[in-house]
């Protein structure tokens, strides 16, 4: 009995601290490979931990490999676009300026009745109301509605002219241009240069990150010279 007590915390010691490695993203906003890796890991510590004729390293070494292995995966997508995208998708618009982006919802078997039920979810109950509602690759959808439809906030009481709420598109992300997100800002290759300059920048791979918002106005960060 004290066998099947001790081996029992020791793979839910492993366990604990193999999802702490993984990060502190809640199970619900898991990406799809740290989904499965935290189902494998789970599976891969309750056969030992049932059965005492097998060795409990039997348990421990698989979940050390799959932590290993998802540590690597995360180290690739946070260095390549590419990899991004194959390993955790891209986040979907579903709904732009108050229209249901009808392909996208087929091409993510997303039906009407499930897009409605999330915008009530997120306090929105009219689509006329939505900015951009987006899919987010943990399958959450994310809501920005119209100016219109917002409420009211202290810096727009003290403002005479109201900001423009929208989709920032991310046009540098650690030190990456995306032309897709540029063209979408609606500025050209020169006006980025010409603002990356203002700011002492010569290298676009200095810039961490980069943004235009609804206003036209850009958002820079440059990387940490010290990392």
């Amino acid at each position: 009995m004290l066998n099947i007590v001790v081996r029992t915390l020791i793979l839910y010691i492993a366990v604990v601290a193999s999802l702490r490695i993984m990060g502190k993203r809640q199970i619900g906003e898991l990406q799809p490979s740290e989904l499965v890796v935290a189902i494998m890991i789970s599976d891969l510590a309750s056969v030992p931990m049932q059965a005492i004729d097998i060795p409990i390293i039997s348990g421990i070494l698989p979940v050390i490999t799959l932590i290993i292995a998802e540590v690597l995966m995360s180290f690739l997508s946070l260095k390549s676009r590419r990899m991004r995208k194959i390993i955790s998708g891209e986040p979907s618009i579903v709904i732009y300026d108050g229209k249901i982006n009808e392909k996208e919802l087929e091409r993510l078997r997303f039906n009407i009745n499930d897009l409605l039920a999330e915008l009530r979810l997120n306090s929105c109950h009219d689509i006329s109301d939505v900015e951009v509602a987006i899919i987010e690759t943990s399958g959450k959808l994310s809501v920005i509605p119209k100016d219109t439809a917002r409420g009211v906030t202290v810096e727009d009481m003290q403002n005479e002219n109201i900001r423009r709420d929208g989709l920032p598109c991310t046009v540098i992300a650690d030190g990456e241009l995306n032309e897709k997100e540029l063209m979408r800002s609606g500025k050209s290759r020169k006006w980025l240069d010409d603002k990356l300059r203002k700011n002492g920048i010569k290298d676009i791979k200095e810039v961490f990150m980069a943004s235009v918002d609804a206003e036209g106005e850009l958002f820079l960060q440059k990387k940490d010279k010290g990392k």
